[in-house]
């Protein structure tokens, strides 16, 4: 079981980190975790979330810089393993109820697999 930093006992993806609910783990270190979407928007889809609890783009500041572009480092290994650097991927954040972001925990979408829509982003 993982430790989370900063847990919110409340929130489906602390519960995720600390093993409370499973998943299908692709990725762990000290920082992150990252899973296999349970509902895929693209025949690959992997979230990446900090295991600190910021809940959304909103709150990355210079205090948790470093590790949201440790994130991204994150991603990228994570898509060269995948194998969608050839072909290409999008990641993708929603940031509040407008955007549709469900779970209010920072969280990057990997979704690659499959040529996306042209009307997003």
């Amino acid at each position: 079981m993982s430790d989370v930093l900063n847990f919110d006992e409340t929130c489906l993806f602390c519960k995720i980190i600390k093993g409370d609910i499973p998943s299908a783990k692709v990725y762990e270190d000290a920082l992150c975790y990252a899973f296999r979407d349970i509902n895929p928007q693209a025949p690959t889809h992997i979230l990446v979330v900090p295991k600190a609890h910021i809940r959304s783009v909103a709150e990355i500041s210079a205090n948790n810089e470093a590790l949201v572009g440790h994130m991204f480092t994150v991603i990228a290994k994570i898509a060269r393993e995948e194998g969608l650097e050839e072909g290409g991927y999008r990641v993708v954040s929603n940031c509040g109820p407008d955007a549709c972001q469900s779970v209010p925990h920072l969280h990057f979408h990997i979704l690659g697999g499959a040529k996306m829509a042209e009307g997003m982003a």
